[in-house]
């Protein structure tokens, strides 16, 4: 199995799409079609499928340091447009949560006479709480967003600490592969001195052969010289 950071990323590319189309066709078709506690259900499987969207978005995203600078910039564009479609999505689920919500409140306390927006007293009270609900909507969007950007800034915190470890193991390597080089040096230099040594010996025991052939001669020359 090729486990290349360009292969993983076409897995994970692979995953989402095929989450991102099982996505559209239950926002699009299945949940729309649901009434009331199976409407709820499905939004909730709705929503975890999109928190695993997330996730495969998130290690697409980790595998992009990892790739060559030269097909790198590709991989991001093609990142970019994931992350677009799936906030798409998203946006299609708010709105469709949304339109539920209303109309739980207009089901639950407006009359087929009450008009949502009429000056009547029912009316007026209708109306008032759709514009509460709107407000807890919104308000829920709001930390939606704010949950899914702190989660983005997470990511790229997470994305830049990857990288910096990546940094470290490579320097780390290199200094192993250094201090690798240097010890070879040390033991061919050891090797050398070794012989240089022998050689100094060498030459003395030879020198001294020398002087004492020198000294016996030299003696022998005396020696003759006192007979004779």
């Amino acid at each position: 199995m090729d486990n290349s950071p360009t292969a993983l990323f076409e897995s994970y590319d692979e995953d989402f799409k095929a989450l991102l189309a099982s996505l559209k066709g239950k926002l699009e078709g299945d949940v729309k079609q649901l009434k009331g506690e199976q409407r709820k259900a499905a939004l909730k499987k709705v929503s975890e499928e999109l928190d695993e969207a997330e996730e495969i978005i998130a290690q697409m995203e980790v595998e992009l340091p990892s790739m060559p600078v030269s097909i790198r910039q590709t991989f991001q564009q093609r990142l970019t447009t994931s992350r677009s479609a799936l906030e798409r999505v998203k946006k299609s689920l708010r709105d469709i949560r949304a339109e539920t919500s209303r109309a739980e409140l207009l089901g639950s306390g407006a009359s087929p006479a009450d008009d949502p927006y009429s000056d009547e007293p029912s009316g007026y009270s209708t109306r008032t709480r759709l514009l509460a609900g709107s407000e807890q909507l919104q308000d829920g969007s709001r930390r939606l967003d704010n949950a899914q950007r702190i989660a983005l800034e997470t990511e790229d915190l997470g994305a830049g600490i990857l990288r910096d470890l990546r940094g470290q193991r490579e320097q780390i390597e290199h200094t192993r592969d250094t201090l690798t080089q240097a010890d070879s040096s040390i033991d061919r230099a050891s090797g050398t001195l070794k012989k240089m040594i022998f050689k100094m010996y060498q030459q003395k025991f030879i020198s001294g052969a020398i002087i004492a052939v020198l000294v016996i001669l030299i003696c022998i020359v005396l020696y003759s010289k006192i007979i004779g």
